[in-house]
C-alpha cells in the first residue's frame, strides 16, 4: 500500500509545498506556492562544525541535522506566516548523499506526513539542482544541456522535461568542488575551498602556472580533476623545496582557470553534440564568478545561451527540492511507507 493512498493528494498547481533537504552539511527547508513562488527558504550551514577537519565528517553532520531539522522547519513556517495545516504536500531529498544525513530529513518528513496526513514525495537531489534555474528570472526552454558542478558531482545531462534527464558525461574521480576543497587544504586556506580560492584568484595571474587540463580523448564528455589536484600539490612542493616564496593568488587563479576551461569546453561540446542551443549551469561551483562569466562569453560566441541558476539556489537548498517535486505531485505521484534513502543517484547511470 502506498502512503499517499491514505491521504488526499493536491489536485491543482495552486498548492503549498514544504521542501526538506539534508543530503550533506546543510539542513534546509522551504515553502513553495503555485509551483515556483518561494514563500520562505531557510538554510542552516554546518561550515563551522566541519572547517577544523577540512571537510565534512558524516557522523557529525548527521548529529547536526538531528539538532537542526525541527527549528529550521519551524523558522521556515514562521517566515512565511503559515501553519502545517496550510501545507498541501511535503517534498524531501531521498538521495543521493550521506545516508545518515538523508535519513534525518526523510524520517522527519515521513513522521510529519503520517501524523498530519500530508502527502509526501521523495525526490532526487540532482534533479533539484538541474531544475533550480526555474526559480530564477531567466529559465530556459526544453530541451537543454545542464552542467551540475558541486562538491560531490560534476555531471552533464540532456534535460528534456521536468522529469526526464539523460546523463551524457560525469567525473571519473574528484568532482570540481572537491578539487577546490583539496587545493584549498594544500594551500592552508581552510574549508570550504571554493569561495576563498575564487576571492584570491581575482588578485592572481591565471596564465602564470600552466596546470594540466584533462580532456580524456576526442568526443569524451567525462571529467577528471585528480591529476590537476596532484599537479598543484607538486608545484607547491617544488616551490617550497627550492626555498622560493609561493604566490598563492597566482596558484589559485591558475588552478581555477584550469577547472573553468574544462567545464566550459565540455559543456559547450555537450550542447553541440546533443543539438541544444541552451546550457544550464547549476550546483555549488556554479556560484563561481569566473565560471559564470567565461561560460556566458563562450556561449555567446558560439550562439548558445547560458542560464546560470540564481546564486541563492546554487548551493544545497530546499526550494529547489520542492520545485523538483511539484510536477510529480501534479502527476499523482506516491511514496511507499517502506521507501528508503539512497546514496547513489539513479539518474547517474547511462541510459
Amino acid at each position: 500500500m502506498y502512503l499517499n493512498h491514505l491521504i488526499k493528494l493536491p489536485t491543482t498547481s495552486k498548492m503549498i509545498l514544504l521542501g526538506i533537504e539534508s543530503s550533506c552539511d546543510e539542513t534546509a527547508a522551504a515553502l513553495l506556492a503555485n509551483g515556483r513562488n518561494v514563500l520562505a527558504s531557510v538554510i542552516n550551514s554546518q561550515i563551522d562544525v566541519h572547517a577544523r577537519y577540512g571537510g565534512v565528517v558524516p557522523e557529525l553532520a548527521s548529529r547536526q541535522h538531528v539538532r537542526n531539522i525541527l527549528p529550521v522547519v519551524r523558522e521556515t513556517l514562521d517566515q512565511a506566516g503559515i501553519t502545517l495545516d496550510q501545507v498541501d504536500g511535503i517534498v524531501v531529498t531521498q538521495g543521493p548523499g550521506l545516508v545518515g544525513c538523508l535519513l534525518v530529513g526523510f524520517s522527519f518528513a515521513k513522521a510529519v506526513s503520517l501524523v498530519r496526513r500530508i502527502p509526501m514525495l521523495g525526490v532526487d537531489h540532482l534533479a533539484g539542482h538541474l531544475l533550480s534555474v526555474f526559480l530564477g528570472d531567466d529559465p530556459p526552454e526544453f530541451p537543454f544541456v545542464a552542467m551540475v558542478a558541486s562538491g560531490g558531482h560534476t555531471s552533464l545531462f540532456k534535460v528534456t522535461s521536468h522529469t526526464q534527464f539523460q546523463l551524457v558525461g560525469r567525473t571519473r574521480d574528484d568532482a570540481a568542488g572537491e578539487a577546490f576543497d583539496k587545493v584549498a587544504k594544500l594551500l592552508g586556506l581552510g574549508y570550504p575551498g571554493g569561495p576563498v580560492i575564487s576571492r584570491l584568484a581575482s588578485d592572481g595571474d591565471c596564465e602564470k602556472i600552466q596546470f594540466p587540463r584533462a580532456r580524456l580523448g576526442p568526443g569524451s564528455l567525462d571529467f577528471s580533476f585528480s591529476g590537476l589536484k596532484t599537479a598543484v600539490a607538486n608545484h607547491i612542493h617544488k616551490t617550497t623545496e627550492h626555498g622560493e616564496s609561493l604566490n598563492i593568488p597566482d596558484v589559485c587563479a591558475s588552478f581555477q582557470e584550469a577547472v573553468v576551461d574544462v567545464i566550459c569546453e565540455k559543456s559547450l561540446e555537450a550542447a553541440r553534440m546533443n543539438q541544444c542551443d541552451q546550457i544550464v549551469l547549476a550546483g555549488g561551483v556554479a556560484a563561481n564568478p569566473r565560471l559564470r562569466l567565461r561560460l556566458k562569453e563562450q556561449g555567446t560566441q558560439q550562439g548558445i545561451s547560458v542560464h546560470p541558476a540564481p546564486l541563492s539556489y546554487c548551493t544545497d537548498n530546499a526550494a529547489m527540492i520542492a520545485y523538483a517535486g511539484a510536477n510529480n505531485f501534479l502527476a499523482r505521484a506516491a511514496i511507499a511507507p517502506e521507501s528508503d534513502v539512497y546514496s547513489r543517484s539513479p539518474i547517474l547511470t547511462w541510459s
